[in-house]
């Protein structure tokens, strides 16, 4: 597809689709880095603050909690306000929110993590909805740019935190705070989008009664597959380094295995959803990544030590094309840009309820069973669970609502 198509004439003007399509992607750049950035500095954190190790915890679940608490009300405040609107309010608040993290007390520390997980939400469930409006025959290439920046992102801010704290001097406020340029530079671009559109007509364009999306069972099959695919991300992020401390890699060794396997998912991020606009059925690229993701696991539960470069790669792809294929569910199986926000926001809520029970769930098995075995064979079944639902939310159609049939 050539890159022109990006700025085919639709509802607005040549310019103002590249103003867009520039300020989508300053936002998904801007939805992980906030978070994936305090993960290597949360021991410096907790010394630097006297914070428990439970508070220290709550840097990153709480993020997932606002995800789950706000994800909901966003369609209706892009109905309120429109699209426009609540997206540069969702940038404003990131910048407040990184901002106050970074003053060194407990309480601000906690009360901007919060701040920044509200304006992540707004983001996440909102840009689908506005590729739907915006490029609706650019879906894939759309969601497939803006996923992969975001993956881009959310790699590089966990791999450069340490430095820049330490070698660069910042310290671990300097170090949080850097990733507030980003959301300056994209709150500048939205200020100019904002002024340039329409609000009193998009206002009235999102206007109406919310899309009932609850009583399609596509919604359940779609929410599950999201609810999943989350809930194997963030137990990736948080125990895969431990996983292969346990079978004698180093710490240094197990930390590059978690970079590889962040980086490794951008290019399927990118090239799935692509795949997926291109055909109403994407139960054959559910089923590969289903399969590549069981492979991995299987292998590090087997312990086939000497091939765990290529299951931490297998479920690195996996990871990278289940999250891509979540957020295409949002588009390809709705009608309007409303039902896509409205989709978005239930799908994403119960995701990231299940991404923060991830974590402390495996963690727990692992407590009570003093080993890896019992973690991976569930992780194993999630992903059998994982391909099930993805079938259901990959079958070709669209959701039914306000009234019709199934």
């Amino acid at each position: 597809m050539s890159t022109t198509s990006l700025v085919e004439k639709n509802s607005v003007s040549s310019g103002r689709r590249w103003l867009i399509f520039a300020g989508i992607i300053l936002i998904a750049i801007n939805l992980r880095a906030a978070i994936t950035s305090v993960g290597p500095l949360i021991g410096i954190i907790r010394d630097d603050t006297g914070i428990s190790n439970t508070l220290a915890g709550m840097l990153t679940t709480l993020p997932l909690l606002a995800f789950a608490l706000l994800s909901p009300m966003a369609p209706a405040m892009a109905r309120k306000w429109g699209l426009e609107t609540t997206l540069l309010l969702s940038m404003v608040l990131l910048m407040f929110g990184i901002g106050i993290r970074s003053l060194s007390s407990p309480v601000t520390l906690l009360l901007g993590t919060a701040f920044l997980g509200m304006a992540i939400a707004l983001g996440n469930v909102l840009l689908p909805s506005l590729v739907k409006r915006d490029f609706p025959r650019q879906i894939g290439l759309m969601t497939g740019t803006y996923s992969a920046s975001m993956n881009l992102l959310a790699a590089v801010a966990s791999g450069v935190s340490i430095p820049l704290a330490t070698q660069a001097g910042l310290g671990w406020q300097g170090a949080l705070l850097v990733w507030g340029i980003l959301a300056v530079i994209a709150t500048a671009v939205w200020v100019i989008e904002w002024r340039s559109s329409d609000r009193k007509a998009e206002i009235r364009s999102e206007q109406g009664k919310a899309p009932n999306v609850l009583r399609s069972s596509l919604t359940w099959y779609v929410t599950f597959f999201m609810g999943l695919q989350s809930f194997t991300f963030y137990v990736n992020v948080s125990w895969m380094p431990e996983i292969l401390r346990s079978q004698g890699m180093d710490y240094s060794g197990a930390g590059w295995m978690l970079s590889i396997l962040q980086f490794v998912s951008i290019p399927f991020s990118f090239i799935i959803p692509v795949l997926a606009g291109r055909n109403p059925n994407q139960r054959l690229l559910v089923s590969i990544s289903a399969i590549c993701m069981l492979a991995g696991y299987l292998g590090l539960l087997f312990g086939l030590t000497s091939l765990n470069v290529l299951w931490v790669i297998l479920v690195g792809i996996s990871g990278g094309a289940n999250f891509s294929l979540s957020l295409m569910f949002f588009t390809l199986r709705t009608r309007t840009a409303q039902e896509a926000a409205a989709l978005s926001g239930v799908a994403q809520s119960l995701g990231y309820l299940l991404a923060a029970i991830g974590p402390m769930l495996i963690g727990f098995l692992h407590d009570i069973t003093t080993g890896w075995k019992v973690p991976l064979m569930i992780l194993s079944a999630v992903v059998v669970l994982l391909f099930l639902f993805g079938l259901g939310a990959a079958k070709p159609g669209y959701l039914k609502v306000r009234g019709e049939q199934e």
